[in-house]
């Protein structure tokens, strides 16, 4: 009997590995702030409580946490005046990085129904 519950288990976890593999985790506290800051580009409306967390579910579905990290960061410290700006500004991987991100972002908004600000 316990032979038979463990491979069940064993099946379910295989069954279930996919699934999470697909669902990066990102920690609640950026997710947090991704919705705050979401929320303040669109006048602090309540209705963007929901419409941001789905960006940023969305987001997390398509790229693991380090990966967003690295391309948010990117995106923006482009605007970055002087020598600062322009290690986010010129290199043409940071360039490419960005703009996957923003491509993404840009996807989110639209399947959430978020307008571009």
């Amino acid at each position: 009997m316990k032979h038979h519950l463990l491979r069940a288990t064993a099946v379910l976890a295989a069954l279930l590995a996919p699934l999470a593999a697909q669902a990066h985790d990102y920690p609640t506290s950026d997710r947090v702030e991704y919705v705050l800051e979401c929320m303040q580009k669109h006048e602090g409306k309540y209705e963007y409580l929901y419409k941001c967390s789905c960006v940023i579910d969305h987001i997390a579905k398509q790229m693991p946490y380090d990966d967003y990290v690295t391309m948010a960061t990117a995106l923006r410290n482009q605007t970055l005046a002087g020598e600062r700006g322009a290690l986010f500004r010129d290199p043409v991987p940071v360039k490419d990085m960005a703009g996957k991100y923003r491509t993404l972002q840009a996807s989110a908004n639209k399947a959430c129904q978020v307008p571009q600000r």
